[in-house]
């Protein structure tokens, strides 16, 4: 997970490393409301998927956000990784957009092992640091 609150520059590189993107100290992000292996429901879409990495502020490209980001989410608020239930393919979130998923019910993604251990209690514990 990435720690973000007090750090003056966090410099990122979308999956592409084509564009730069900066998080500055200042932005009054002090936290993220989910964490890694916590369910959520997308508020738009209505799907239901696992947190598997968080973004301190939008960190892809600009050409990205226009094309994907149709309601304008503000960039400089969190960002999550999603595996989406039933699905093979991720998403990219603003914290906007997402909600609590009280299901208690596991997601069904091929992806769900690699970032994983196990599930109970209504979450998923993480194998550990990836980055």
């Amino acid at each position: 997970m990435r720690v973000f609150a007090g750090y003056a520059l966090v410099a990122a590189v979308d999956k592409q490393a084509v564009n730069r993107q900066y998080c500055v100290e200042g932005s009054g992000v002090k936290h993220a409301r989910f964490s890694i292996g916590q369910l959520v429901r997308h508020q738009l879409f209505d799907y239901r998927g696992v947190v598997v990495d968080v973004d301190p502020c939008f960190m892809l490209s600009e050409q990205w956000y226009q094309e994907m980001a149709k309601s304008r989410p503000p960039k400089d608020r969190p960002w999550y990784r999603v595996l989406v239930h039933n699905a093979v393919h991720e998403t990219y979130v603003a914290e906007r957009n997402l909600g609590d998923d009280d299901s208690g019910e596991p997601i069904k993604h091929p992806d769900v092992e690699h970032y994983f251990t196990d599930f109970g209690a209504g979450r998923y514990r993480a194998k550990g640091p990836r980055n």
